[in-house]
């Protein structure tokens, strides 16, 4: 819940004109891995390809948001991974490589990331552990990826699926409203 609150407040002060990042700070997966090492925090993970057309809109859309862009840099490391790499990754003991498939092909991490299923764009959160916590698929809205966000960083995953969250925030908001009308 504390999360939501930054998340809010985040928002706020970037409506009012306070400095924000102007971008989202994205990060190569090796990078990121070298980060994490030395400060854990959970993986915001962008699967795209560079012909994916939606993947282009979300990036001069959706993750210009100011308070999700503040969102992402604060609290996760964002990665930008193209699912159609050629560079073998080594992650978690194992090799990770391109696999030629025809016209395209794809990368292996890609693949297992998004637990077999390519699409894009598609958003993958892991936790501290490496964990899944969400696989999004799919262009989004700013104040979609914020709930996602906030459901990860409240820990939500462990009590509840991503669905049940949604539906006990929107109560949640429903309350406050009433009680505001009061």
């Amino acid at each position: 819940m504390k999360y939501f609150l930054i998340l809010v407040l985040g928002f706020t002060l970037s409506s009012v004109g306070i400095a924000q990042d102007e971008q989202v700070n994205w990060l190569s997966w090796e990078v990121a891995m070298e980060m994490h090492q030395n400060n854990p925090k959970k993986l915001y993970i962008d699967l795209y390809t560079d012909w994916c057309g939606w993947c282009k809109h979300m990036d001069n859309s959706t993750f210009k948001d100011p308070s999700l862009v503040s969102t992402l840099n604060e609290h996760f490391y964002p990665i930008k991974f193209n699912a159609e790499q050629k560079e073998t990754i080594q992650f978690n003991g194992k090799e990770f490589i391109f696999i030629d498939n025809g016209f395209k092909g794809y990368h292996e991490l890609a693949l297992s990331l998004a637990n077999g299923e390519l699409g894009y764009p598609n958003f993958i959160i892991l936790d501290e552990e490496f964990s899944r916590v969400l696989i999004s698929p799919g262009f989004k809205e700013a104040d979609a990826v914020q709930d996602e966000l906030a459901f990860a960083l409240d820990e939500a995953y462990k009590r509840m699926s991503f669905e049940d969250y949604q539906k006990a925030r929107k109560q949640q908001l429903t309350q406050q409203k009433k009680k505001n009308k009061k």
